[in-house]
């Protein structure tokens, strides 16, 4: 099994547009489990401190193979979600490993 993990910040945001906003992108991403059928596990938290100095979001996503986390990465779906994240996000960090 592949662990996929992956942090967000988010663009500066009034409070109550960026809890908007990390609603907006916690609703895609786990709607992608039931659009990508490589997609074994999806998790999505975003930070309970909103001003926090770390990153605002986190996913965990776990996938049989490497081959079926590529799949993921290139699906049409993903990619809109990927889109979305673009726009609202300042920075990312990932790291996919083997457990």
């Amino acid at each position: 099994m592949i662990n996929h993990v992956v942090l967000f910040k988010l663009k500066e945001y009034p409070k109550t547009e960026k809890e908007a906003v990390l609603l907006k992108i916690k609703t895609a991403l786990e709607a992608l489990k039931d659009k990508i059928e490589q997609v074994r596990h999806i998790e999505v938290g975003s930070n309970y401190e909103l001003e926090a100095k770390s990153y605002d979001l986190c996913l965990i996503s776990h996938f049989d193979s490497v081959a079926d986390l590529d799949v993921y990465r290139v699906h049409p779906e993903h990619l809109k979600v990927v889109s979305l994240i673009q726009e609202t996000t300042v920075e990312r960090a990932a790291v996919d490993y083997e457990f």
